[in-house]
C-alpha cells in the first residue's frame, strides 16, 4: 500500500507547531477526506494519540469557499486537492497550513470577517432587485454582458486572492481584490448601477483601489479564474473618473437605464 505524510501546521496564535500524520493513499482521496479520516482516529506519525485537526468545510464542490488553506504553500480549496495529484507533483509529504492574512482561530481555521465587511463597504448587492411590477419586465441585459457578469458572480469569498496579495498585510488597510471585483459586478448590473457612485467612493477610501500594487498574484490563484486584474484596472479607471467628478462638483454619472 502506498502511504504519504500529511504535515499540518497546528495550534493557536503564538502557539503553533507542525504535526505529521501517516496515511494510506486510496482512490479519489482528497485533503478533506483525509482530514475526516484523521478526525475519526487522531493518531500522529509517532503513534501518539492527539486532538482532531480543526478545519472548515461546506459544499465539498468548490463553491462555498470555506475550506481555504495553504496546501504545499499555495492558497487553494482543500476539497478539490486530490492526494494522488499532489504526491505526483510534490512527493510523499503534503503540507497544510492556515491562511496568514486573516486572524487565526485554531489549526486550519481562520476568521475571514474582514472580507465580508469589505463587501458591505462596497455595497455588493442590488438594493432594489426584484421590485419590478409583475406586468413590467426589468431592464434587459445583453447575453455577452450576462456572461461576463456570471464569471464575476462566481466569487466564493474564499480569501485565496487576499492570501496571495502582498499588499494585504498587517501594515496595510487594503480590503483586497475580491471586494473590488464585486464592486465591478454590481456597477455593471442595470439596477445595481443606481448606486455606482457610492461604490466607487468606497473604493476611493484609504482601504480601496489605491492599495493595489498590481502584483497580479490574485488572478493566478483564484479557484474560479475570475479576471481580477481586469476588474482592478477597470475599477481604478472608474474610481479616478468619480474622483474628478467629485472634485469639480459634477453630478453623479447616470445609470445606463
Amino acid at each position: 500500500m502506498t502511504t504519504f505524510i500529511l504535515k499540518v501546521f497546528r495550534g493557536t496564535t503564538n502557539d503553533q507547531y507542525w504535526e505529521e500524520f501517516e496515511q494510506t493513499l486510496y482512490p479519489a482521496a482528497n485533503i478533506i477526506s483525509v482530514l475526516m479520516d484523521i478526525q475519526k482516529n487522531p493518531i500522529n506519525a509517532q503513534g501518539k494519540q492527539t486532538t482532531p485537526i480543526a478545519w472548515e468545510q461546506g459544499c465539498l464542490e468548490e463553491v462555498c469557499g470555506s475550506c481555504s488553506m495553504l496546501i504545499n504553500g499555495k492558497p487553494r480549496q482543500a476539497c478539490t486537492a486530490l492526494i494522488a495529484k499532489l504526491m505526483k507533483e510534490h512527493g510523499p509529504i503534503i503540507t497544510l497550513a492556515p491562511f496568514t492574512k486573516f486572524p487565526l482561530v485554531r489549526d486550519l481555521v481562520v476568521d475571514r470577517t474582514t472580507m465580508f465587511e469589505a463587501l458591505k463597504k462596497v455595497k455588493a448587492w442590488v438594493s432594489v432587485d426584484g421590485s419590478w411590477d409583475t406586468k413590467e419586465n426589468g431592464p434587459k441585459i445583453a447575453p455577452e454582458v450576462q456572461e461576463a457578469l456570471y464569471v464575476l458572480s462566481t466569487c466564493m469569498t474564499c480569501g485565496c486572492c487576499s492570501e496571495s496579495c502582498p499588499q494585504v498585510n498587517e501594515k496595510s488597510s487594503y480590503m483586497g481584490p475580491a471586494a473590488m471585483s464585486q464592486a465591478r459586478l454590481f456597477n455593471a448590473h442595470p439596477t445595481g448601477a443606481l448606486e455606482k457612485s457610492d461604490r466607487l467612493r468606497a473604493t476611493l477610501a484609504e482601504d480601496g483601489i489605491a492599495g493595489c500594487g498590481n502584483a497580479q498574484n490574485c488572478a493566478r490563484v483564484c479557484p474560479k479564474n475570475i479576471p481580477l486584474t481586469e476588474s482592478l484596472a477597470l475599477i481604478g479607471r472608474e474610481a479616478s473618473k468619480q474622483a474628478v467628478r467629485d472634485l469639480l462638483g459634477l453630478p453623479d454619472e447616470k445609470s445606463s437605464r
